[in-house]
C-alpha cells in the first residue's frame, strides 16, 4: 500500500496505468509552504505575457536516439576490459563464441518479450512499472530498491571509475600508479557534467549518447578489422582445435553466461523512458531489435578477433584485453585503444544517468519515494530532483573502488526480476486477455526465455552460493524499508510534514512543478 505521506499527483490518467496504481488517502497540504513554492516556481518559468507549456516530460527521442541509446548503454567497458571471464568458465576457444552468441541472442529474446509490456504499459520506469501493475507495490518497490539504490549506481560508478582510470594511465604516462584519490575525483567530475547536461536539456543528452556510440562502434570496429587480418595472414593456430579443453560442467557454463550478460545488460534502459520515445509503439520494438542484433553480431566478431590473436591463458592473466590486444596488432598505433575505452564510458556514464535516474522519477510518481523526486524542471521539461538523486548516488559508491564484486551479486536479482517480469506478462495474457497489446509476441518466445531464467538461477547456486545467497539478501534488505515508510501508515503520516517541506524547498531550488496533464 502506497505512502499517505506523500501528496504526488495521480498520474493514473494521464498515463494509462491500471486503476490500482497511484490510489491513496492524500492528507491537507500545508498550503502556506507548498502553495507558495508553487506560485514562485510558475512565475519563475515563464513570462506573464507569454504561454505556459505544460509542465511535463517530453516526447524528444526518435528511432535514432533509441537504437543509439540502447547501444551506447550496453557497449560499455566490459567487453573492452573482462571478456576473460567468460573463457576462464568454459575453458576454449568454440565455447567462449558460442556463449557470446548464445547470451546476444537470449538478450534478443528478452528485449523482444519485453517489447509487449512497454507498448502495453507506455509508463517510464520499465520493469517497476510491469511488476507494480502485475502484482502490486511491494514487488515493484524490491525491484527498484535493488536497481536503483544498489545496482545501477554500483554499475555507473563502476564505469566512471574506468574511465577516470584510463584517462590519468593516459596522461600521466610516467606515473608506475595512479593516485585513488585522482581517480575518484576524476570520476565525481564526470558524473556531475552527465548530471548537469541531463538535467538542463534531453536533446543534448541525445546528441551526446549519439556521438560516443558511434565512437565506440569505431573502436570495435577497429578490433574486428585487425583480427580478420590477423587470420587472413595465416595465424589460424587458436582455431585449430576450437573446442579443446571445455568445461562441460552445467554449472561452469551459467557462470559464463553470467559474465557475458553482465555486458549485454542494459538494454532494457529504453522501457525506463518510453514516455520521452516518439510513436512508442513503433519505435520501441524497432529499436530493442535493431540494437540488440547489432550489439550481438559486433560482441561475436571481436571475440572472435581477440580469440584469433590472444590464447587462452593470456586472455586470462589479462586485466585489460583490448589494449593487450591492440599491442599485439596496432604496433605504434595501440594508444588509439585506450582512447576509444575513454569515449565508451564516457557514453556510458551519460546514458546510464539518462535513463536509470527515471526510476527514481517513476518510484516518486507512485507514492514509494518522496513527491519531491517526481517534479519536473518548470522550463527544461527534465526530472531535475531525481537526476540530483541518482548523481549523488552514483557519487557515494566512489567511496571505494572495488564493486565488481557488489555487481555481481546484484546480477543474481536482476535475473530473478527478469523472471518476475515474464510471470507478469503471463498474467497479463491470463488476466486481461482484450486488454491491448500494440506489439504482441508469440507466447513461445516468453516460455523460452523464462526456463532459460530458471536455469540462470538455479545452476549459479550451485557454482557460486556465496554470490547467490548475498543477492537475495540485498533483495530482502528493501522489505523493512517498505515496511516503516510505506506500508505502515500511521508511520508514514507522522512523515508527512517533513515529506511536504522537503517538496516545497526542492520546488524553490530546482524551479520545478508536480508533472501537468494534458487538457
Amino acid at each position: 500500500m502506497d505512502n499517505p505521506g506523500y501528496v504526488a499527483q495521480d498520474f493514473s490518467e494521464d498515463h494509462g496505468e491500471d486503476p490500482s496504481f497511484g490510489k491513496r488517502p492524500q492528507p491537507p497540504k500545508d498550503e502556506g509552504t507548498e502553495g507558495d513554492a508553487r506560485k514562485i516556481a510558475v512565475a519563475c518559468a515563464s513570462s506573464p505575457n507569454e504561454p505556459r507549456a505544460l509542465v511535463r516530460l517530453k516526447k524528444e527521442l526518435g528511432l535514432l536516439e533509441g537504437i543509439t541509446m540502447i547501444m551506447g548503454i550496453v557497449i560499455g567497458s566490459g567487453i573492452f576490459v573482462s571478456p576473460k571471464g567468460v573463457i576462464s568458465y568454459v575453458g576454449s576457444v568454440g565455447m567462449s563464441l558460442a556463449v557470446w552468441a548464445a547470451c546476444g541472442l537470449l538478450s534478443m529474446l528478452g528485449a523482444i518479450c519485453f517489447a509487449e509490456l512497454g507498448t502495453m504499459i507506455p509508463e517510464s520506469g520499465g520493469m517497476y512499472a510491469y511488476l507494480h501493475a502485475a502484482f502490486g507495490p511491494l514487488p515493484a518497490f524490491l525491484y527498484v530498491w535493488v536497481t536503483a539504490v544498489v545496482r545501477n549506481n554500483a554499475g555507473g560508478a563502476v564505469v566512471a571509475l574506468t574511465f577516470a582510470n584510463y584517462l590519468l594511465r593516459a596522461v600521466l604516462e610516467e606515473c608506475e600508479a595512479v593516485p585513488e584519490a585522482a581517480v575518484r575525483l576524476v570520476a565525481a567530475l564526470l558524473i556531475c557534467l552527465h548530471s548537469w547536461i541531463n538535467c538542463v536539456n534531453v536533446k543534448w543528452a541525445a546528441k551526446v549518447q549519439n556521438v560516443f556510440t558511434f565512437s565506440k562502434v569505431v573502436a570495435l570496429a577497429v578490433i574486428i578489422v585487425a583480427g580478420v587480418v590477423h587470420l587472413a595472414t595465416g595465424h589460424l593456430d587458436n582455431y585449430s582445435s576450437p573446442f579443446h579443453g571445455t568445461n562441460w560442467e552445467a554449472a561452469a557454463i551459467a557462470s559464463a553466461f553470467y559474465q557475458s550478460l553482465f555486458s549485454y545488460s542494459g538494454w532494457e534502459n529504453l522501457y525506463y523512458v518510453v514516455e520521452e520515445l516518439k510513436n512508442p509503439n513503433r519505435n520501441l520494438p524497432l529499436a530493442i531489435i535493431c540494437s540488440t542484433s547489432l550489439v550481438t553480431v559486433i560482441y561475436t566478431l571481436t571475440n572472435a578477433a581477440y580469440l584469433a590473436v590472444l590464447t587462452p591463458t593470456e586472455m586470462i592473466s589479462s586485466d585489460a584485453v583490448a589494449v593487450t590486444f591492440a599491442g599485439r596488432t596496432l604496433g605504434v598505433m595501440a594508444w588509439i585503444m585506450p582512447a576509444f575505452v575513454i569515449c565508451s564510458t564516457f557514453g556510458s556514464t551519460n546514458g546510464a544517468i539518462f535513463t536509470q535516474s527515471r526510476l527514481f522519477f517513476v518510484g516518486a510518481r507512485k507514492g514509494q519515494f518522496p513527491e519531491a523526486f517526481a517534479l519536473v524542471h518548470a522550463d527544461h521539461f527534465t526530472p531535475v530532483p531525481a537526476i540530483a538523486l541518482h548523481g549523488v548516488g552514483l557519487l557515494l559508491m566512489l567511496v571505494t573502488t572495488d564493486m565488481v564484486l557488489l555487481i555481481t551479486y546484484s546480477t543474481y536479482a536482476m535475473t530473478l526480476t527478469n523472471l518476475g517480469c515474464m510471470f507478469a506478462l503471463f498474467w497479463f495474457r491470463y488476466n486481461q486477455p482484450d486488454r491491448p497489446r500494440p506489439f504482441k509476441v508469440w507466447l513461445g518466445l516468453p516460455v523460452v526465455f523464462s526456463v532459460i531464467q530458471v536455469f540462470l538461477l538455479v545452476l549459479p547456486a550451485i557454482q557460486s552460493p556465496l554470490e547467490v545467497g548475498v543477492g537475495l539478501v540485498l533483495i530482502a534488505s528493501g522489505l523493512p524499508v517498505y515496511y516503516f515508510a510505506i506500508y505502515r501508515r500511521d508511520i508514514a503520516e507522522k512523515l508527512s510534514p517533513l515529506m511536504r517541506r522537503m517538496t516545497a524547498w526542492c520546488q524553490l531550488v530546482f524551479r520545478a512543478l508536480p508533472e501537468e496533464k494534458a487538457a
